[in-house]
């Protein structure tokens, strides 16, 4: 298994070790940790250093915060495109459905354009440097970052945390896109239906830790090893052979990241 989105720097430095053995121990070779910031980048590019067999870096902005000036977001992506053959991907980026959402419900005007100049900036980094796409583009952003990449020829992308309508989920499968389930599988309706019928070869895990769950994770902190959890109810829904659900699982991840070698 791979979780594939997870955010390892928001984790003490002194935790990571025993993160990642717990991991290997529950069959979760290796994750994905996603970039909040430039700050968060430069941790992720130490943690795939220190831990170059089990963790894979993504380089991004998350899209629930303040856009970038230009400046300092050609200097990122410039910094990210430096990383020369150095394995990694680009994200976490995408729109800011949660900040927009706040922002409509407190009747304050939120401008949409700068998000937007934003993530066409690094899906056309991603194209440049031939690099995997983590995208946080939820419930009605999908259809938007959808048109954006099929713009900028770009694909496929990696909807974490997806979720969105039918229509919406059909055309992600038609695009071939993937998507990731969290541990919400284990109790949210929505995670579920989509866990039982997205084309399986397009399905990946992720925690999106440290980000906390409810159900049967109430009071426990999200951790990679997790991920494990989240392939074995994937396969309890399907009607299919746990560990072959999780290496399936596993192969989407290395198919699309490129990783582990």
């Amino acid at each position: 298994m791979i979780d594939a989105h997870i955010h390892l720097d928001m984790y003490e430095a002194g935790e990571w070790t025993e993160l990642l053995r717990r991991a290997a121990e529950a069959g979760v070779a290796g994750v994905v940790s996603v970039s909040k910031d430039p700050s968060s980048c430069r941790v992720n590019e130490g943690l795939a250093r220190k831990f170059p067999d089990r963790v894979l870096p993504a380089y991004g902005h998350h899209p629930e915060q303040e856009p970038l000036p230009a400046e300092e977001l050609e200097a990122l992506c410039d910094w990210i495109a430096g990383r020369g053959n150095a394995r990694f991907a680009v994200g976490e980026v995408g729109l800011p459905y949660f900040a927009r959402e706040e922002a409509r419900q407190t009747g304050r005007p939120f401008d949409m354009e700068p998000y937007v100049r934003q993530l066409v900036r690094f899906i056309r980094l991603a194209r440049e440097t031939g690099r995997p796409l983590a995208l946080h583009a939820v419930h009605e952003d999908a259809d938007l970052a959808m048109e954006l990449l099929e713009r900028e020829g770009y694909g496929p992308a990696h909807f974490h945390w997806y979720k969105g309508s039918p229509e919406t989920t059909a055309r992600l499968a038609r695009a071939g896109h993937y998507i990731s389930i969290t541990p919400e599988v284990l109790y949210d309706p929505v995670s579920r239906e989509l866990a039982a019928h997205y084309p399986l070869d397009r399905l990946l895990a992720e925690t999106d830790g440290p980000w906390p769950y409810e159900g049967p994770y109430v009071g426990r902190r999200t951790e990679p090893a997790m991920a494990a959890d989240v392939a074995a109810e994937v396969a309890a829904l399907r009607g299919l052979d746990r560990n072959r659900v999780a290496e399936t699982l596993a192969t989407n991840a290395i198919r699309y990241y490129g990783w582990p070698d």
